[in-house]
């Protein structure tokens, strides 16, 4: 074998040991997975009427329907975003149940174990997104995309995916605890509600709307919508690509380096 297939063979095996509790412990992906489709619903039928009406929604349209459609493209952000927890406290468990310490008199990559989490996370991630996305559906999305737009979608989501189970990741490589490592992405998943998922940032008042404008959920949020509906998305495009990079390479070094902090203990 050459020397870049030993890591990749290790790698496979921990994405199945990964997938393999996610089987056996399903309770924590049945809860990221259902608190987005509750605010799928929430949103729409509580809430949809009102700010349908009350907003001005890019593209035009009012009411619920049109609401749905500016709704769903930050719900399947959100659903990334939720996702990522189970990562930080996979990775958490096995630094405190101390697995590590056995895998690492084991002729096995080292890197591999976080790879086999991050993996595991984009699987359970693509599961989420078209279980919600199917909930969408039949609550009136009705998205314009043609399929070059939903291939370009679904890869940004996926690039999301993957910073954020780096990120958590190396959250969970710093918590003392699995309750720390639960908490520790919860900023994550607040931020879609503070860009532009639930209502536009112009209807915020000044400095709310000047941190929804600049964090890096709105032009993630602005391109799937505008992905998804066929619409223009300016330079929203570039922005959320450059905001993916830094993420998934500050998610990748710190989690290198809490690593290495955490097996020298």
């Amino acid at each position: 074998m050459s020397a870049t297939t030993y890591p990749v063979r290790d790698a496979m095996t921990m994405l199945r040991r990964n997938l393999k509790h996610a089987q056996r412990y399903p309770s924590m992906t049945v809860t990221v997975v259902i608190m987005p489709i509750v605010m799928l619903l929430m949103f729409v039928y509580f809430f949809g009427g009102a700010l349908g009406e009350g907003i001005e929604i890019p593209g035009g349209g009012s009411g619920r329907d049109a609401y749905t459609n500016y709704l769903a493209p930050g719900i399947l952000l959100m659903t990334v975003a939720s996702s990522s927890i189970a990562t930080a406290i996979s990775v958490c468990t096995d630094m405190t149940e101390r697995i590590i310490n056995r895998f690492r008199t084991m002729a096995i990559s080292r890197s591999s174990v976080l790879v086999g989490h991050v993996l595991g996370n984009m699987i359970q991630t693509v599961l989420a997104l078209l279980l919600t996305l199917g909930v969408a559906l039949a609550v009136g999305f009705r998205p314009e995309a043609s399929v070059v737009e939903w291939a370009a979608a679904g890869g940004l989501l996926l690039l999301l995916a993957f910073a954020l189970a780096w990120l958590s990741a190396a959250m969970g490589l710093s918590s003392d605890s699995v309750e720390t490592a639960s908490n520790a992405p919860m900023p994550l998943t607040l931020l879609p509600f503070l860009g532009s998922a639930i209502v536009t940032p112009d209807s915020m008042p000044a400095g709310i709307r000047w941190f929804a404008e600049y964090q890096p959920f709105t032009p993630l949020t602005e391109t799937v919508r505008g992905l998804l509906s066929g619409s223009e998305i300016g330079n929203n495009g570039w922005i959320a690509l450059a905001w993916l990079a830094g993420l998934s390479l500050l998610g990748y070094l710190w989690s290198m380096a809490a690593f290495k902090k955490a097996v020298k203990r």
